[in-house]
């Protein structure tokens, strides 16, 4: 949640023209994240969760692109990308890791 509010944040200061292009790519695929999650974890099944958590990282891939080029089309600065690149890296960490621990659960069920 706390990256997706972070993006709301920094897009705000993006031009009007770009409220239906990169702003509203970047929004979206910031809200992907938790919300992917949610509908994960909200499906009570181990394979769900982790084919949701998969699509959250997904989602943090694109938004991770979508900050690049807005940088790079100097719509933003290179610091603010940055420091919400390094939350996203920080929360696909925390991903990675949720996924394994599920996934080795499930085969140590299945063993």
């Amino acid at each position: 949640m706390d990256l997706a509010v972070e993006t709301y944040e920094l897009t705000k200061a993006f031009p009007r023209d770009e409220v239906y292009g990169l702003v509203s790519q970047i929004r979206r695929s910031a809200t992907s994240v938790p919300a992917n999650v949610a509908e994960g974890y909200g499906r009570q099944m181990t394979g769900a969760y982790v084919h949701h958590l998969k699509i959250a990282q997904g989602s943090l891939k694109e938004l991770e692109t979508h900050l690049i080029l807005s940088s790079r089309l100097n719509l933003i600065s290179a610091d603010r990308v940055e420091k919400v690149i390094t939350l996203s890296e920080e929360i696909g960490k925390m991903l990675r890791s949720l996924i394994r621990s599920l996934q080795d659960e499930r085969n140590d069920r299945t063993s």
